[in-house]
């Protein structure tokens, strides 16, 4: 009888895709993902005016409403399961479930849209929570460097700031191993406790 190899020496952690409304949140998910996503899309009707502002994307018709669930094997022993947090205020009660057991985070910013990042940045502080600033390239999205995003988002000099295409799987690829590796050096700053 053939056996599969054993995992035991594989490891599989979370990774959290946030941000605001219409940042590219599934996109990125879809375009990294190595099965189908998990997708909990919904149309965008007349019921979220005045709770969405869709203005500045007029050409999103769909919003996420729970999640997005997507996975990618960065090495053979190291696997990263990926949720994408919903982006509208109304979603975000479901933020604190979905970063249970998150080593990190990628916080997905619209350049054209910076203070709708306020609020992922805020909540990713707040919980101690290791993330990397990635600033999808949007068409028509100025060119800011990163010590600029940097301080229009006060956050420390410590937080990687890093482009990326969430349509581009490479790009989004790379923004996953940054915020491994970012997350990893994190943990070994933590001090060990006595048990």
């Amino acid at each position: 009888m053939d056996y599969a190899p054993s995992s035991r020496n594989s490891a599989s952690t979370k990774i959290v895709v946030a941000g605001g409304f219409g940042v590219g949140k599934t996109t990125f998910v879809g375009a990294v993902s190595e099965i189908d996503p998990l997708r909990t899309e919904a149309l965008v009707t007349q019921e979220s005016a005045g709770q969405d502002d869709i203005s500045k994307v007029q050409q999103k018709h769909t919003t996420t409403v729970a999640m997005d669930f997507g996975r990618i094997t960065l090495a053979q022993n190291l696997v990263l399961y990926l949720f994408g947090t919903p982006g509208q205020r109304r979603f975000w009660f479901m933020w604190d479930d979905l970063v249970k057991g998150a080593i990190g985070a990628v916080v997905l910013v619209d350049t054209r849209r910076l203070d709708d990042s306020f609020a992922a940045v805020d909540y990713f502080e707040a919980k101690g929570l290791p993330f990397i600033v990635a600033l999808n390239q949007f068409d028509g999205s100025g060119e800011f460097g990163p010590d600029e995003i940097r301080e229009a988002l006060a956050i420390s000099d410590h937080i990687p700031v890093i482009t990326v295409d969430a349509r581009d799987r490479e790009s989004a690829k790379h923004a996953l191993v940054r915020i491994t590796e970012f997350a990893l050096t994190q943990l070994s700053r933590v001090p060990a406790t006595a048990v």
